[in-house]
């Protein structure tokens, strides 16, 4: 089946199923209040494309292209991205729900994650230099071999990141994030 590329596009309050299909690309194109929630995205390719008041919840993204994508307003628990493909993965996310997604081994550096509902979070791995998380609810948010290094965390609350098994070279936090760092040491810090 030939390769089909879609530019410049408008989507308001569609199903999965009006995107679906065999070699699809997506780029410069709008999703506006479109429920997509535990359907299938798998091996679509999105490039330059806005995501506005979606929802994206279980949605599977098996090799599912993502290359310089912004969501906002989006829910978008328990995406698994690190089932997505590799290359040119770049998202941002703003006053998005990503509680429980996987971000397992993702590179996503300099990313932007701006208000957003980050509990349960995976991020076990990822590559987030140089990532900005502005004031993100990181609550029981996994953090394990993660790349931190350059990252500011000093609006974000609620995370547990254990500096010896993490990158956090240069990383930015603020005096309330010390308790933070500092709990596996079981200490306090007034």
């Amino acid at each position: 089946m030939p390769a089909i590329h879609i530019e410049d596009k408008i989507y308001s309050k569609i199903s999965a199923e009006q995107i679906k299909g065999n070699n699809l690309t997506y780029e410069n194109c709008k999703f506006t209040g479109c429920d997509f929630a535990g359907n299938y995205l798998d091996s679509i390719v999105f490039i330059d494309c806005v995501f506005e008041d979606c929802n994206l919840a279980l949605a599977s993204v098996a090799n599912t292209g993502f290359q310089n994508i912004n969501f906002t307003h989006c829910k978008l628990s328990g995406v698994n991205f690190s089932k997505s493909r590799d290359f040119l993965f770049e998202i941002n996310f703003d006053h998005c729900i990503l509680d429980n997604a996987i971000f397992y081994r993702k590179k996503n550096k300099s990313a932007k994650f701006s208000d957003c509902s980050m509990v349960e979070t995976d991020l076990t791995e990822a590559d987030l230099a140089s990532a900005k998380f502005v004031n993100c609810n990181l609550h029981r948010a996994f953090f394990n071999n993660t790349i931190l290094k350059g990252a500011d965390l000093r609006t974000s609350f609620n995370f547990n990141i254990d500096p010896d098994i993490n990158h956090i070279k240069k990383a930015c936090f603020s005096l309330n994030g010390l308790p933070g760092l500092l709990s596996k040491y079981d200490i306090k810090v007034e």
